[in-house]
């Protein structure tokens, strides 16, 4: 049965539970609202996840035809593809002594639960624009959507500048041309449009000047900017290790053009682009350190267990090439 994080929740009897999943939604737009088709079994001895599908490459077409003539014989384009799901997250762990000195904000446990929570919605983030199969976790869309229909601008040679605010009075225009381009391609409207902040600010910028930036709020009372009703979605940032880099990277392309980065327009839906979990259990599993037993360094963990698909090409697409920088 396909489940948003916000059904899940209902019928917890766990409030840590609940609280988890509740973080996970208001620190993610894109997993409060995305849907989960939890499915997936274990294989043969239990050692796989594998979640098989069809893509819809080409639909079919409807024609014309004479008395006593036949129709032309044209199929829809389909490829079967499987995904297998992936364990992420991260463990923790607190000395009995820190876990019982609170600072009178915040406790270290609670501390070390939310910033573990916000890594692995921060993996996830990265993982479903930018993750490789080949290399580590499941084919996010940038990897989905090359070679599509719906990837367009592909050139840096047409790298549509937004770099200064006098190139975004002067390109504003073709920006919401190149947007619409884009939702034009796409099998229906889009649950949200997603960039990292800086594209971002420059979009509602452009929105404004063309009086097409509306604003509301969601169930978290958190703002929402949209472009003609879609919701502006900054993915934020993913600490590799090192250091914080934006989920949509800000790259050097073309004959070393920089500054420049790409905006995704997702549809969700079974139909769509989706996620996918166990079948028959959570998406995401906590488990808190227990002081209770001996030893005087407990661990506690934050994992997820999922991969993302896309069921139809034109149910997502990319606009590449904005130079931001």
């Amino acid at each position: 049965m396909p489940v948003t994080l916000a059904q899940a929740k209902v019928g917890m009897a766990d409030h840590v539970d609940q609280t988890v999943i509740d973080n996970f939604r208001r620190g993610s737009m894109l997993l409060d609202a995305l849907t989960f088709d939890n499915s997936v079994s274990p294989g043969t001895g239990g050692s796989t996840l594998t979640y098989g599908y069809t893509q819809l490459k080409t639909p079919s077409t409807a024609a014309f035809r004479e008395i006593n003539a036949e129709y032309t014989a044209k199929e829809a384009d389909r490829e079967k593809k499987t995904v297998e799901l992936k364990i992420f997250g991260g463990s923790f762990q607190v000395d009995r002594v820190i876990a019982n000195t609170t600072n009178g904000q915040i406790s270290e446990v609670q501390f070390q639960l939310e910033q573990k929570i916000a890594a692995t919605i921060n993996l996830f983030h990265n993982t479903a624009i930018n993750g490789d199969k080949g290399s580590a976790g499941f084919d996010g869309l940038d990897k989905m959507l090359v070679g599509t229909s719906t990837e367009l601008n592909k050139s840096a040679d047409t790298a549509i500048d937004l770099s200064t605010a006098a190139k975004v009075d002067e390109n504003y225009k073709l920006v919401l041309d190149s947007i619409d381009g884009l939702l034009a391609e796409l099998d229906g409207t889009p649950t949200m449009l997603m960039a990292n902040g800086a594209l971002i600010t420059k979009l509602k910028a452009c929105a404004r000047r063309a009086g097409y930036l509306t604003h509301g709020e969601d169930a978290f009372g958190r703002t929402i900017e949209s472009y003609n009703g879609i919701p502006l979605v900054d993915l934020k940032y993913y600490y590799n290790g090192s250091a914080e880099v934006p989920v949509v990277p800000i790259v050097t392309r073309g004959s070393s053009v920089t500054g420049l980065t790409d905006l995704y327009a997702v549809r969700f839906g079974l139909d769509g682009f989706h996620a996918v979990s166990p079948a028959g259990g959570k998406i995401i599993n906590t488990t808190l350190p227990d002081f209770s037993t001996a030893g005087a360094v407990k661990s506690g963990d934050v994992e997820m267990v999922a991969a993302t698909v896309l069921k139809k090409t034109r149910a997502a697409g990319v606009l590449r090439n904005f130079k931001i920088k």
